[in-house]
């Protein structure tokens, strides 16, 4: 389910200037893991220029000790001229090496991933999301933030700057997903037009749909819980997000108001390794497709900025 575009192995500029160093305990990439899903540049780099910190810490060990107990990448199929990436489910004696795809514990289907690079390449667009150029060309837009639970039922409208200079910080394990702001969706981007003109999305497209943008950046440790909606791609620019996916005829065990690094830290642990979820963590620079109705969560395991193409 992973496409590419050039993929750039980097540190995300979005983490705050006083983030304290990372451990290397933090940095190290999940055990069981594999090599990373595309080809990235730079990536000699990666684990000295990446910050975490906070709650992204926190996150990002979490994630790190489900790939420990088994957990594993998730993939799913994608449809177009051709397809991205098809997902197949195998018996438990399957090997998974290099990144496979599997189940969150050994015994569960085994997942064979397809994937393809140098699909587009968004270096500029990317250039043009760091911190500093969005603040300057819209730091008086005013965008509306959502609440990260899985309704979202209030919204709150605001400068984009001070979203980022007030509400852009790591996630509070203890905060309610309506009491958390997040950046994605329901905003008119007419405005931000200039910046829209120099993405390249995924080169697929489904039959009889209508592409849209919905353009987000989020602190570390923040995500959206469990939900479902219409196919399409999601990409990273900077930063990390972890997903968490179920099939349409299973139902997660989650709480509609918890956030989903709540639902990480005491929900998962208590699931049988039939019951947990495929999961897969999305580097800057790849791209994830999500089928039709796949119930899923996110969790962005640095300050993050990203991108997803809806088809509907």
């Amino acid at each position: 389910m992973l496409g590419g575009s050039s993929g750039w192995a980097v540190a995300s500029p979005w983490e705050p200037a006083a983030a304290a160093p990372p451990s290397s305990a933090a940095l190290a990439p999940p055990s069981g893991a594999g090599p990373a899903l595309l080809p990235r540049r730079q990536s000699s780099r990666q684990a000295s220029r990446r910050r975490a910190h906070g709650a992204g810490g926190a996150a990002t060990a979490a994630a790190g000790r489900l790939d420990a107990g088994g957990a594993g990448a998730a993939r799913r199929r994608g449809h177009g001229r051709r397809r991205v990436a098809e997902a197949r489910a195998r018996g438990a004696g399957r090997r998974g090496g290099g990144g496979a795809l599997r189940r969150g514990a050994p015994g569960g289907p085994q997942l064979r991933r397809v994937r393809a690079s140098g699909l587009t390449d968004n270096s500029r667009f990317r250039a043009l999301c760091s911190r500093e150029r969005l603040l300057a060309s819209f730091g008086d837009s005013v965008v509306r933030l959502s609440t990260a639970n899985t309704y979202s039922y209030r919204k709150v409208d605001l400068p984009f700057q001070d979203y980022v200079e007030h509400l852009l910080h790591p996630q509070d394990p203890r905060s309610l997903g309506n009491d958390t702001l997040y950046f994605f969706g329901d905003n008119d981007f007419s405005e931000w037009a200039s910046l829209f003109q120099h993405y390249s999305p995924p080169p697929f497209s489904l039959l009889g749909t209508t592409a849209a943008y919905s353009f987000g950046i989020a602190g570390a440790g923040s995500g959206v819980p469990f939900h479902w909606h219409g196919p399409g791609f999601s990409e990273v620019i900077y930063g990390r997000k972890r997903w968490f996916l179920y099939p349409p005829e299973k139902t997660p065990e989650f709480h509609p108001n918890k956030t989903t690094l709540a639902w990480l830290q005491d929900v998962y642990p208590t699931l049988a390794p039939s019951e947990r979820p495929l999961e897969c963590t999305v580097q800057a620079g790849e791209v994830l497709y999500f089928p039709d109705r796949w119930w899923h969560a996110t969790l962005n395991l640095d300050a993050s900025v990203f991108i997803s193409t809806f088809f509907g």
